[in-house]
């Protein structure tokens, strides 16, 4: 096992997913940056539904009680293996004892800490993923200890050069179902301009800064996803996430690809980016 020794800012289980409920409002959850988790699980060469840890602004201290081998991937913060610097998408061989620590976050948002045969957590509806009340909580804690099982594996590829990833700010999309209400005034200024990420950005949803005319728009409750951009009638963007929402009823203008709610999930307040068609 291993026991975390500081939490971080908001340290979580996440795998794949939880699928087949949302008609029963629970939320996919599940990693954000799944491209991200995806790598790191590949290189250990785990299931691809093992469950990791998604790490978020500022990562935990983590204490190994077993022998095993990590891999790192997403977002770069400056972390050490017994004060010692180790690098993103590479397999990392740890001893009993060793300790994981992390320091300033580089670039990105939320890094992912694969663990080789994964992260053993209570399954919950087919996902391990944290999604509270669902889950017993939404976050570690410190104190908290989490099984593992040792391992002595030797991977047939190490490391991985990822370029480019985390300094995107295109985010690509499709047309939601009610985007034919927009007027011209309001495509204008979805598509011209640059969009900032406000303060207001979680699990459940980001926020942008700017404003599109609003508008008098009326409809139904109506089933969203993750990565459906709504138009408030005061004219903000809400963009749903992994642990977003499943109905809504303000206008779905836009829709998310997979990729760009990986490229938006490593953005932080202040960030800029802009639409572009998928």
């Amino acid at each position: 096992m291993f026991k975390i020794l500081k939490p971080g800012f908001f340290t979580s289980v996440q795998d794949q997913g939880r699928f087949g409920y949302r008609d029963k409002g629970v939320p996919v959850s599940g990693a954000m940056d799944a491209i991200s988790a995806s790598r790191a699980n590949r290189l250990l060469e785990n299931d691809p539904r093992s469950a990791l840890l998604e790490i978020t602004m500022t990562g935990p201290e983590i204490e190994f009680e077993a022998h095993t081998c990590i891999c790192l991937s997403g977002a770069k913060f400056s972390a050490k293996v017994n004060e010692e610097p180790i690098g993103n998408d590479k397999v990392i061989r740890i001893q009993k004892g060793d300790k994981l620590s992390f320091g300033k976050l580089e670039q990105g948002f939320r890094a992912y800490l694969g663990i080789k045969g994964g992260v053993q957590e209570e399954t919950v509806l087919g996902s391990k993923s944290f999604y509270f009340p669902l889950t017993k909580r939404s976050s570690l804690k410190a104190h908290t200890e989490i099984d593992f099982e040792p391992s002595d594996f030797v991977p047939k590829i190490s490391e991985m050069k990822i370029e480019g990833f985390l300094s995107s700010k295109i985010i690509e999309v499709q047309k939601g179902p009610e985007f034919d209400l927009l007027n011209q005034s309001q495509l204008t200024q979805l598509f011209a301009e640059p969009f900032t990420v406000s303060k207001e950005n979680n699990r459940m949803a980001y926020q942008l800064n700017e404003y599109l005319d609003g508008h008098t728009m009326k409809m139904l409750t109506s089933a969203t996803l993750p990565g459906t951009v709504q138009l408030t009638p005061a004219g903000r963007l809400i963009i749903l996430m992994k642990d977003g929402q499943t109905t809504g009823g303000y206008p779905r203008i836009l829709q998310l690809t997979n990729t760009s709610i990986c490229v938006l999930a490593q953005k932080k307040f202040g960030d800029t980016i802009k639409f572009k068609w998928a």
